[in-house]
């Protein structure tokens, strides 16, 4: 027993120090660009492939062949890829998710390309490295991590990298040369990652699909580590390597034994998954980027000729209507991605999970094999399928519910990957299972009929989702999560929609395809397709329904007309560049189209232009747009009251309702005792605060003071470690934003939070349809009081002034009828005319009975503004009163500037 315990820790540690090889590359890799590299996996396999090609086909010695591998292939692949894919986005300020697309664009790329020049068939002949002994694997992996240590903690470089990771801009300003760093970064990761590839490669399978998503199961280590701790990465490395290789020792019996045999030989898998799911702190920083999902418009004519082209195959016989029958299918799951992708903005890497659950599932109840139902025709088996499965979107739709970003991806690519091994891998769940078409429909042109049947109904659904008060919502959602919930739009309902609604398509597309293919074949739903997906769809357009079926046509006819890989290579090559063009190709067609018009059009002479204006006179002048200093020009003089505004400044009321509602007087906000802290530091201490009603409230204080902290703790995006927020008599302290939107709590924010897809009456009206009133006229009147309602209520939000954006977010919050009002620094990016108007608009509300808070920092505004102010320092009160009496003892302390 204790030789057996002992060779299976051999074993583990051989597996662990791979493992641990790839965790040292990833941590390296994102601590000194901030990229987590999902072409990890891509880069090893490659570099495998290239160290065989070396010595098994030219003859080469296997030092040499490892030599030009490992020290030029492998870290000038990590160079390439910085200068020319990622200091670009860099250069640009992406984001994580950004990136992300990026690095699954090089995974997308290098897995096609390796296929075009390899083939996809696996291949066992791979040369050794280091031989089978562990200890030596071991060995190499912890030189390295000493050494990585060593040079991060003792040396200039370390120093360097260290500072870039803290504050890139900062550590340029101080003269660090961060694309150094970064480009040292990604040539060791890449030597990691060349390295993993070549020690694994002899004793897994190599082929372009199968060493790629080996190496990215063992990401666990690096997320467990925090993608900061090289000693964690490796420890935990080793560990679950051995622990996976003793869990082989057991043999249950029972009906969970299949279960419980593939958990003990997939370990690392079940690690991403708890990774992934209880440490969701890596890389939050958003969604999607919005130029990665931004609607383009559909060319004019485009549906016409895609309704022409999913028609001509019903003309084809043989082996193309066999091929064509694929597309529609593949189209339907693409969908899913444009609702839960496009229109929703969240990220997620695991829809090829759900594509094959649906699948499986209608080729079990199809077969009479899903427990506790009988056996069904196969198109009622496909309709119950999707039914089953739309509710296991709560897999991935509940972990977004609290990620964004890169954590939200590592929890979908989890699930999927454990969907693949646990459920698509095991014999138990596929042994001797076929599928077939419905009955009239076993041929391919009638099977082809009712699949462009079915797609309609999934068009049809999308385009559901995507208009009316929902697809506003999902699209405030996407472009500012944040702004929608203080829209009053419930996230996390919204979420759990948009990835039950995916879930049910891609069940739907799941099922057709296995009916078009005759069989369940679980290749056809891994987690690397899952990915080609995800990047097709982003490349070519997100929120574009055509986008989708243009993907599927394109996934399906290039590799069917030629060598397998070329459809994955080509969506990796946009993807890669999807920061320069970020609508898409079209997009960028149009663009360059444009600028080509714009650069080579014809001028007219200056006779010319005299002979033009005699034949077409130039009409009246258009009315200029109504600009915030216009609205009370009028009233120049004075502050308006309640019954000079009328319905200019009056906030939107509902009908009178039984209750009455709409006409009582607005309740106080107020804190009792509160006290706030971030990661154990106290940010807020026995902040007792009143906002009354029909007065405005300012509070100032310099940065730090604690001010922003109060605002998200009154709003509901933080909530407090103690104390209470009070609206009247009812206690909201642990009410969500959205919740406290709806009982009549509005806001805006210091950086604007609008939603830049939608026209500026779209964002006044999600205001209005999620508020605490749903008044019908409640938009015209905010446009009409903010000088909306002219020609700028039609045009999107993208790209308009800061001033106007500043009244779009402000008619936003009107428009729910809100009864406490919260601005934060409402005048930042405004000139002196709009400010001044803005305070008229302010006093005009208060005079109306709502309670307004100001946190501003222009004392001359507050001064103006305010009835009292609350001077804050160190997360304290320390001051209060009329803005006459506390400003001039801030003028008197010498503070006046302190709060710029």
């Amino acid at each position: 027993m204790s030789s057996l315990t002992y060779d299976l820790t051999l074993a583990g540690l051989s597996v662990g120090s791979a493992a641990a090889l790839t965790g040292i590359g990833l941590v390296v890799t994102y601590r000194s660009t901030g990229v987590l590299n999902f072409a990890h996996g891509a880069i090893a396999m490659v570099c495998a492939y290239v160290l065989r090609q070396f010595v098994v086909e030219w003859g080469w010695p296997l030092w040499a062949g490892a030599t030009v591998t490992l020290l030029v292939l492998a870290p000038g692949i990590g160079m390439l890829l910085e200068r020319f894919v990622f200091r670009p986005l860099s250069v640009l300020g992406s984001d994580p998710a950004q990136t992300l697309v990026a690095s699954i664009g090089v995974f997308v790329l290098l897995v096609g390309g390796a296929a075009l020049l390899w083939g996809q068939g696996a291949r066992d002949d791979a040369p050794e490295l280091v031989s089978a002994d562990p200890w030596g694997q071991l060995a190499v992996a912890l030189v390295l991590a000493a050494a990585v240590g060593a040079v991060i903690r003792w040396t200039r470089f370390g120093r360097e990298l260290r500072a870039v990771v803290d504050d890139r801009q900062l550590a340029v300003l101080g003269g660090i040369d961060a694309d150094r760093v970064a480009a040292a970064g990604w040539a060791f990761g890449s030597f990691t990652a060349g390295l993993t590839g070549v020690l694994l490669a002899p004793y897994v399978r190599l082929d372009p699909y199968g060493l790629p998503l080996l190496v990215m199961e063992v990401v666990a280590v690096a997320v467990v580590a925090r993608m900061r701790s090289l000693p964690v990465a490796v420890v935990t490395a080793l560990a679950i390597g051995i622990a996976q290789s003793q869990l082989t020792r057991l043999h249950p019996s029972g009906w969970g034994a299949p279960l419980l045999q593939a958990v003990g030989t997939n370990l690392f898998v079940v690690a991403l998954l708890i990774a992934a799911l209880v440490m969701p702190s890596v890389g939050t920083r958003d969604a999607l980027p919005r130029t990665a999902t931004a609607r383009v418009p559909t060319p004019p004519g485009a549906w016409i000729v895609a309704i022409v082209l999913f028609l001509l195959p019903l003309g084809f016989a043989g082996s193309d209507l066999h091929t064509s029958v694929q597309v529609p299918a593949l189209g339907v799951v693409l969908l899913s991605l444009v609702v839960v992708t496009g229109r929703g903005g969240q990220i997620s890497l695991g829809q090829a999970a759900y594509a094959g659950l649906g699948a499986l599932f209608t080729a079990l109840l199809a077969a009479g094999r899903f427990p506790g139902l009988p056996r069904l025709p196969e198109l009622a088996a496909l309709a119950l399928a999707v039914v089953l499965v739309a509710p296991l979107g709560l897999l991935t739709g509940w972990p977004a519910i609290s990620r964004r970003g890169l954590a939200l991806a590592l929890a979908t690519f989890a699930v999927g990957v454990g969907v693949s091994r646990f459920v698509f891998a095991q014999p138990y769940a596929i042994a001797g299972l076929s599928l077939g078409r419905p009955a009239g429909f076993e041929g391919d042109r009638a099977f082809y009929v009712l699949e462009l049947a079915l797609l309609a109904a999934a068009l049809l659904a999308t385009w559901l989702l995507r208009r009316g008060r929902t697809g506003r919502a999902l699209a405030a959602m996407r472009d500012h999560e944040s702004g929608a919930s203080a829209a009053g739009v419930q996230v996390p309902s919204l979420k759990l929609l948009a990835f039950v609604s995916g879930a049910a398509l891609a069940a739907l597309g799941g099922g057709m395809l296995g009916m078009g293919l005759r069989a369940f074949d679980p290749a056809a739903y891994d987690p690397v397709r899952g990915l080609l997906w995800f990047a097709a769809v982003v490349v070519l357009g997100a929120d574009s329904t055509l986008g989708a079926l243009a993907a599927a046509a394109l996934l399906v006819g290039l590799d069917a007309g030629a060598r397998g890989g070329v459809a994955a290579a080509l969506i990796g090559v946009l993807a890669v560049l999807v920061g320069r063009f970020p609508g898409g190709p079209y997009e960028a067609l149009r663009s360059a189209t444009t600028h080509l018009r714009t650069g080579r059009g014809a001028r007219l002479t200056e006779q010319g232009t005299r002979v033009r204006r005699l034949l077409h006179p130039a009409g009246p002048k258009p009315p200029p747009s109504p600009t915030l200093t216009g609205l009370t020009a009028s009233n120049a003089h004075r502050t308006p009251r309640a019954s000079e505004a009328a319905d200019d400044a009056q906030p939107p009321q509902e009908p009178p309702a039984p209750d009455d509602e709409a006409h009582t007087p607005a309740p106080a906000l107020t804190t009792h005792n509160l006290q706030a802290r971030y990661d154990g530091f106290t940010a807020l201490q026995d902040i007792t605060l009143t906002v009354p009603p029909a007065r405005i409230t300012a509070v100032v204080g310099p940065n730090g003071a604690g001010k922003s902290t109060l605002f998200h703790c009154l709003a509901g995006t933080h909530r407090p470690a103690h104390g209470q927020v009070r609206l009247g008599a009812r206690d909201i302290t642990r009410l969500p934003a959205h919740a406290r939107t709806r009982l009549g709590i509005a806001r805006t924010f210091q950086q604007l939070a609008v939603f830049p897809s939608l026209t500026v009456a779209e964002n006044v009206r999600v205001g209005a349809e999620q508020g605490r009133l749903q008044d019908p006229s409640a938009v015209e009147r905010s446009l009409r009081l903010l000088g909306l309602d002219g020609p700028v209520r039609s045009l999107p939000a993208a790209g308009l002034p800061t001033g106007t954006l500043r009244r779009v977010e402000l008619a936003r919050a009107l428009a729910g009828a809100p009864r406490v009002l919260l601005l934060d620094e409402p005048a930042a990016g405004l000139d002196t005319a709009e400010v001044t108007a803005l305070a008229r608009i302010l006093k005009a509300l208060a005079a109306d009975g709502m309670a307004l808070l100001v946190v501003e920092h222009d004392l001359d505004l507050v001064a103006d503004l305010a009835d009292t102010v609350h001077v804050m320092a160190a997360g304290r009160i320390v001051a209060s009163g009329p803005p006459d009496r506390v400003l001039d003892v801030l003028d008197t302390a010498g503070t006046r500037e302190a709060p710029a």
